[in-house]
């Protein structure tokens, strides 16, 4: 045979010689046992014939091999000869083959160093960096010097897709040569200075890999990067993302730390109605006193949330994640929110990203769940999802479960408990579980449900069952003694081992309420020992010994039985516990030290079980990162730097970038003799103009504040004295600016510009006459503007008597900050920061949209003097703080409820620095802390005020007291009666308010009163001391009305009490909030009858 295939080759050979040709056409059979038969000789000849249309064939047949993962590695020598090719086309193929091999043959690539350095002056610019990308594959530390000063060359190219590959040869010649990582740097600074958007995402790459801590590189391109973002290509905008992100972080404060002053408030009712209000503002100046502003969040940190906003939109689903997790990291708490719909629109797109998405958003919920409350049924399980992503949405909506949404998420769970997917189920039935476990108002109906569940025909549904009812009643068990005698009957028919055993674990730890079961229960397992699992068999020996504790007349023989049984088990396990029980229950001699207290150790009060989630602890991985999703530190992974404690100085980013344009404008900015007439008469003008074009007067007010950006700033500092005392004139005047801005948002400042430029070249003359009809103008005013010029600004209102000196200072001020920041979304309540006066003015005259301009907030009918303990004097080391309700209106908001601490110093030396510290709130609550206590002497006492708004529910408020040294935590918690504030209406609005609230948002009970507290004075005086509302008067005996309104949200809460002639009553609730309404007929029914 191997004589035949010789002569076989050895013809071929000869006849191929014959002719001169390879025979392309037919492959010797006998070539894989041929030493000199030679692999794609086919390719290497094409390769080296003269005609350029052969040798373009060979190589997309080559990069064919390659792109389907075939070894052409031995055709590197017959391709990198081509790399001279004057064909373009064939050019190209070669070097993305060298691009592929490069590494692997670097003796032969070495040999076309030269050409490639050639190539790097190439006219076509993919060639030049091609040439480039080789050159930085060819890894031999010989050619470091060579790719540096490619490199170099290649920076400053006209091309930006050469310095994109350049950028991209940076990691690869550090990783080869760390030691030029200084010049490195140097390179890296030039690429950052790129002004082009498909250099910039490589350039900030390359820094991530080689300097990540180097942000004094960032400071001087982070405006840059910022305007750039929404136009660089989408992979370079996630990692532009999260590299700021970490620069945020270090250079800016915590939005969180202290309530958010907005930099610019939203109007709301357009120019003219703005105009029209300034007069009446001014007038209400005197009145008011401006607060200290806590927080000013920097412009620059204003401009990265306003940028990455549009993002959200973005196709890629990494952008927008990339986006979440920064607003979720450095944005304040009320515009986190704005993430939601964007990830929930993720959920359409491929398992995959619904499963990361899915994953962050699980986090999210266990951290701010308010968030994604209104997408509630977004995560609802589909018959399509996997099994993966099921689990996911239930673990999100047990995290989203609240008072108000647990009746629908229940309804959801009873359809999936009757799918086919046993694990499914398994975790739909957990889910049950931990919803019972968080919200105490559905335990019973949780519990209820459960129990139903365990006559289900599917057995894996009822054990499943069984272990989550055992977990619930370990934190009620004494009124459930017939679930648990419904449970022990189970015992025969249940077959799953975690089920069985968690029914004799029940029996065994509860035996006392069920003496007669429990050892029948007993004498049924030991006939079937032998027969059961180890699990089951451990639980056998529990419950005996316990029995034997308990009830040693019955079970002692049993239990010895059992023991004999499980000493001679397979298991060593079960010996193991045999032979410990034996010596604890019944010991052959006399009892050991240990034998005395066998009841103490076997029938202890154990804790019930925390069902958290489990993504709980995940937020200490920065979101959207590999390690959050595996819940552990991957490689090359480095924790989110912690915000700074004070500011760093914000001027290291003033760096102005040279543009034509900018050129331009300073050009003739420079020939203006004076700035005060130019910022006053184009104001005037602009607000002349809105009065006919709203949209024309947003761009040239818009144009205008980019242009002066930079001069404001240089007069900031000759005008800082007058810009403190006007400081409410100005934020008050701002306000008509920043409605223009914040309707076009971050449109591009520089298109507005040319709109601006002729006003600038001749700005009327500024005269009295053309002052006058504006202030006409603002003399008309009604007072539900005044309310809602008030809510939007929430600082104060700027005074009549000015001169024309202060009003440039005042517009200096708005140009500013008009042009450094954008508009921010109002915080959580109604009214910012108010005087006590002027906050007890606005109480009637506020008009809400949702409620009848007949109901009307009153003084409260009673004040409770009863004060609660907040911080008690051993733990507060000699300090004590109580705090009562004062049920008035709230100094700071009036969607706060005013709490009044008092700090008693129980020690002789004094304690300074009292001050609110971190604050843990849930979602969407905010606290307004009181201005900081410089020192309490010795046996002192005071009272300071704070106000929390609650959302409308009873979830306390954690934060920290803070002294000079000493840091404590401590919760308030509200009574529901505290969540209100009284109201006056009539009985027909009442009725009519009442005739609304029906169906769910109605709850009743029935109370027997006391006769000798039968009467309308004491029933009127406890429903007053329960909850802060008011009495309304009834045309009927009997009969007794309340009315209140929440503070925060202003829903009505109307309570009827109707008394029958046998001193029975029946209390009725009617109220939005179901969870409300049903703690307050409980509590109404307490009240109503003590003695």
């Amino acid at each position: 045979m191997s004589n035949g295939g010789g002569s076989y080759n050895a013809q071929n050979d000869s006849r191929a010689g014959s002719t001169g040709e390879p025979d392309l056409g037919t492959e010797p059979t006998g070539g894989f046992f041929s030493a000199d038969y030679k692999k794609h000789d086919d390719l290497k000849q094409m390769l080296d014939s003269n005609k350029d249309n052969l040798k373009l064939e060979a190589m997309k047949r080559i990069v064919g091999m390659v792109a389907k993962g075939k070894d052409a590695s031995d055709l590197f020598a017959a391709v990198v000869k081509n790399v001279v090719s004057k064909n373009i086309e064939v050019k190209k193929l070669v070097y993305v083959y060298l691009v592929r091999y490069a590494e692997e043959q670097q003796d032969l690539a070495l040999l076309s160093i030269a050409t490639f350095q050639r190539a790097l002056k190439d006219p076509n610019q993919l060639i030049r960096a091609s040439a480039l990308r080789v050159l930085s594959s060819i890894r031999v530390p010989v050619i470091v010097p060579i790719m540096m000063l490619a490199l170099k060359d290649s920076v400053v190219d006209m091309s930006p897709y050469v310095r994109k590959t350049a950028a991209h040869a940076i990691p690869k010649l550090y990783s080869l040569d760390p030691e030029q990582k200084d010049q490195l740097i140097q390179v890296i600074e030039k690429l950052l200075a790129d002004k082009t958007t498909l250099v910039v995402g490589s350039a900030v790459m390359a820094f991530e890999e080689l300097c990540p801590d180097r942000v004094d590189l960032i400071h001087k391109n982070y405006r840059k990067l910022c305007n750039l973002l929404v136009d660089v290509e989408e992979w370079g905008q996630v990692v532009i993302i999260n590299m700021l992100t970490r620069y945020a972080r270090t250079q800016f404060l915590d939005p969180n730390q202290q309530d958010v002053i907005a930099d610019e408030d939203k109007n709301f009712y357009g120019d003219e109605d703005e105009k029209d209000s300034e007069e009446e503002e001014e007038d209400e100046e005197k009145e008011k006193t401006p607060p200290k502003k806590p927080y000013m969040m920097d412009p620059d940190h204003r401009l990265l949330l306003r940028n990455t906003k549009p993002l959200l939109q973005s196709r890629n689903a990494a952008v927008v994640m990339a986006v979440a997790q920064l607003y979720h990291h450095i944005a304040p708490k009320s515009e986190v929110g704005l993430v939601a719909k964007a990830l929930v629109r993720l959920l359409r797109s491929h398992r995959e990203i619904q499963h990361v998405v899915l994953s962050n958003v699980a986090t999210l919920t266990t951290i701010r769940k308010g968030m994604f409350e209104p997408y509630l049924k977004s995560f609802f399980v589909r018959p399509s999802d996997p099994i993966h992503v099921r689990t996911l949405k239930l673990e999100i909506l047990t995290n989203l479960a609240t008072e108000t949404s647990i009746s629908t998420i229940l309804r959801e769970f009873q359809t999936y408990v009757t799918s086919s997917d046993k694990d499914f189920v398994a975790a739909t039935i957990q889910a049950i579980g931990r919803c019972a476990s968080s919200i105490s108002e559905v335990t019973e109906t949780c519990l209820n449900g459960l129990v139903g569940l365990l006559s289900n025909r599917n057995e894996y549904v009822v054990a499943e069952s069984v272990v989550v009812i055992k977990k619930l009643l370990q934190m009620q068990p004494d009124s459930h003694s017939e679930i648990i005698q419904h449970m022990a009957k189970l015992a025969d028919t249940i077959t799953v081992p975690m089920a069985r055993a968690s029914i004799l674990w029940m029996v065994g730890e509860y035996s006392d309420r069920v003496p007669k079961i429990a050892p029948d229960l007993l004498r049924k397992m030991a006939k079937n020992f032998i027969n059961e699992e180890d699990i089951v068999k451990l639980q056998i020996l529990n419950l005996a010994a316990k029995l034997c504790i308990t009830n040693p007349k019955q079970t002692k023989l049993l239990c010895q039985y059992v023991l004999n049984l499980a000493k001679y088990d397979q298991n060593y396990d079960i010996r193991d516990r045999a032979r410990f029980i034996r010596q604890l229950v019944s010991p052959a001699g006399e009892k050991g030290a240990l034998g005395k207290h066998a009841k103490k150790i076997f029938l202890a009060s154990k804790p019930a079980p925390v069902l958290d989630s489990s993504f709980k602890d995940r937020d200490q991985w920065q979101l959207g990162s590999l390690s959050h999703m595996i819940n552990q530190q991957a490689s090359g992974y480095s924790p989110l730097p912690d915000f700074p404690a004070a500011a760093p100085d914000p001027t290291v980013r003033n760096v102005e970038v040279p543009m034509p344009w900018a050129e331009k404008t300073h050009k003739k900015k420079a020939g203006k003799p004076k700035k005060e007439a130019f910022y006053s008469d184009e104001e005037e003008e602009s607000e002349s103009e809105s009065d006919s074009e709203e949209s024309s007067s947003s761009s040239s007010e818009s144009g205008s504040e980019s242009e002066s950006e930079d001069d404001s700033k240089s007069e900031s500092g000759s005008d800082k004295d007058k810009k403190s005392d006007e400081e409410a004139e100005s934020s008050s005047s701002s306000s008509s600016e920043s409605e223009s801005s914040s309707e076009s948002e971050s449109d591009s400042e520089s298109e507005s510009e040319p709109d601006t430029k002729p006003q600038k070249k001749a700005p009327p003359p500024k005269t009295k006459s053309s002052t006058k009809p504006k202030k006409e103008a603002k003399q008309e005013v009604s007072l539900l503007d005044l309310d809602d010029k008030i809510k939007e600004n929430g600082d104060s209102i700027p005074s009549q008597a000015h001169d024309e000196k202060t009003d440039h200072t005042l517009l200096d001020t708005e140009v500013d900050v008009s042009s450094t920041s954008a508009p921010v979304p109002a915080p959580a309540s109604a009214l910012d920061v108010l005087s006590p006066s002027l906050a007890s003015d606005l109480q009637g005259l506020s008009i809400n949209d949702k409620t009848d301009t007949a109901i009307s907030v009153t003084t409260p009918m009673f004040v409770s003097t009863t004060s609660h303990e907040l911080l008690h004097r051993m733990t507060g080391e000699g300090l004590s703080a109580n705090y009562r309700f004062t049920r008035g209106t709230c100094i700071y908001s009036t969607s706060m409820v005013p709490v009044e601490l008092t700090f008693t110093n129980h020690t002789d030396s004094p304690v300074s620095n009292i001050r609110i510290g971190d604050k843990k709130l849930q979602a969407g609550m905010t606290l307004q802390e009181f201005p900081e206590i410089p020192s309490l002497p010795g046996g002192g006492s005071m009272s300071v005020s704070i106000g929390i708004d609650f959302k409308d529910t009873i979830q306390p408020a954690n934060f920290q007291i803070c002294t000079q040294d000493r840091k404590y935590n401590v919760s308030i918690k509200p009574p529901v009666g505290e969540l209100f504030q009284a109201v006056t209406m009539s009985e027909a609005d009442f009725t009519a308010q009442q005739s609304k609230l029906t169906g769910m948002n109605e709850n009743s009970g029935k109370v027997s009163i006391p006769s000798q507290h039968n009467n309308s004075k004491t029933i009127t005086a406890r429903m007053s001391e329960l909850a802060n509302v008011a009495p309304v008067s009834s045309s009927q005996d009997g009969i007794y009305r309340f009315a209140g309104k929440t503070v925060s949200g202003g829903t009505l809460l109307l309570i009827t009490v109707k008394v029958g002639e046998d001193n029975s009553a029946s209390i009725t609730v009617n109220c939005e909030l179901m969870a409300i309404c049903s703690m307050l007929v409980k509590e109404v029914k307490q009240k109503l009858s003590l003695a």
